[in-house]
C-alpha cells in the first residue's frame, strides 16, 4: 500500500484487480482512515485525475489506467487483532473463482465483535493474491458452500447473478416435527429489525421485502424431518424465519429455534445449528460455462442424522 500522507502528489497505475471499479471506490479502499468527504470533495476539485484527465466518482477504472493522487492524510489506525492463516477446505477454484467450503462456527468476514473471518484468514494464507473478495455471506453457524471471487469482474458478474437468481442455491437443514409437503413454495415478506439489545433480528411482516423458499421434503423421523431449501431469493435469515414462522425452527438455531429443545439436544450431540449450503449451480462468471458443486452434509451432522436412524429402528419414539 502506498504511503499517501506524504507531502507530494502520488500516481497509481491500475492493475487488473481494479478493473472495472469505480474510482471513488477505488480511493475510499487505498485511502483508509479518509473520511469520505474529503475523498469526494478531491475529485469533485479535480485533484484526483486518471490519465491526465478529470473524472466523476462514478468513472470506471481500467486496467492501466494512471491515477494522480493527491496528499491525503491518513487518520491514525487502532492496532488491528492478528490473523492467523488458515486453509480452507476448496469446493472448486480456477483463474476467476475460490469456492470454500466452509465450516460451522466461523465468520464469513470480520465486524460485529468478530475480528476476522473466511476472507481475512485466506488473504494471510495467500500474501501474493491480488484480490480476494467475497461474492455473498452465509451466517456464521451456517457450513458449506461459499463464493469468493479473485478478479473484479467475476465479482461484478457474480453480484448481478445473485441478484437476478442466476444461481441456485440449495441447503439442507433439520427441523423440528414432521414436514409433509414433497415440495412446498414459501412466500412471506420478510422485515429486518433490532432487538432492545442492538442485535440484528428478521421477522415475517407485510411490510418486508418479498422471500421466496423452495422447500423439498429429504427424510422424516418421529420428531424430526430433513428438508432440503432452494433460495430463490437471499434475505437475511431467510430459511431460518420461514421455518421457524411455519412452526418448523431448525434444530440447534439459537435465534429463531426452540430453545428448550437445543438444551436437549446439546446433549443429544448436537451440538450446532444444522443448516448447510450443500448445492450451488451457477455458469462461471467469464465463461459462461455451467459450475454445479455439492458439498456432504459435516460428519458432526450426518452422525446425527444416523442416531435418528438407529432410534426410529429401535422404535423408542420421542427421544429428546
Amino acid at each position: 500500500m502506498k504511503d499517501l500522507s506524504k507531502d507530494s502528489v502520488t500516481w497509481l497505475e491500475v492493475g487488473e484487480e481494479s478493473e472495472g471499479q469505480r474510482i471513488d471506490n477505488f480511493l475510499l479502499r487505498i485511502a483508509k482512515g479518509v473520511p469520505k468527504s474529503h475523498i469526494y470533495r478531491v475529485l469533485r476539485s479535480g485533484e484526483v485525475r486518471v490519465n491526465k484527465g478529470r473524472v466523476q466518482a462514478e468513472y470506471r477504472l481500467k486496467s492501466g489506467d494512471r491515477v494522480r493522487v493527491p496528499p491525503m492524510r491518513t487518520a491514525e489506525r487502532p492496532a488491528q487483532a492478528t490473523v492467523p492463516a488458515r486453509d480452507f477446505e476448496i469446493a472448486f477454484e480456477d483463474e476467476a473463482l475460490i469456492v470454500v467450503d466452509k465450516p460451522s462456527g466461523v465468520a464469513v468476514h470480520g465486524g460485529s465483535g468478530v475480528s476476522f473471518g473466511v476472507i481475512e484468514q485466506l488473504r494471510r494464507a495467500r500474501p501474493l493474491a491480488k484480490f480476494l473478495e467475497l461474492a455473498h455471506r452465509l451466517d456464521r453457524e451456517t457450513s458449506g458452500l461459499l463464493v469468493v471471487a479473485k478478479k473484479r469482474v467475476a465479482l461484478m458478474k457474480l453480484h448481478d447473478l445473485f441478484r437476478d437468481g442466476g444461481i441456485n442455491k440449495r441447503y439442507l437443514a433439520l427441523v423440528k416435527g414432521r414436514w409433509r409437503n414433497e415440495l412446498q413454495h414459501v412466500k412471506l415478506p420478510l422485515h429486518k429489525y433490532l432487538t432492545a439489545e442492538g442485535e440484528r433480528r428478521v421477522s415475517v411482516n407485510a411490510e418486508g421485502k418479498a422471500a421466496h423458499s423452495i422447500v423439498r421434503l429429504v427424510a422424516r423421523w418421529e420428531n424430526f424431518s430433513l428438508v432440503e431449501v432452494e433460495l430463490k431469493t437471499g434475505r437475511t435469515h431467510q430459511i431460518r424465519v420461514h421455518l421457524s414462522h411455519l412452526g418448523f425452527p431448525i434444530a440447534g438455531d439459537d435465534k429463531y429455534g426452540d430453545f428448550p429443545l437445543n438444551k436437549d439436544l446439546q446433549k443429544a450431540g448436537l451440538k450446532r445449528m444444522f443448516l448447510h449450503a450443500a448445492k450451488l449451480a451457477l455458469p462461471h462468471p467469464l465463461s459462461g460455462a455451467p459450475v454445479e458443486l455439492e458439498s456432504p452434509l459435516p460428519v458432526e451432522l450426518r452422525s446425527f442424522t444416523e442416531k435418528l436412524d438407529r432410534n426410529e429402528k429401535r422404535d423408542h419414539g420421542q427421544t429428546f
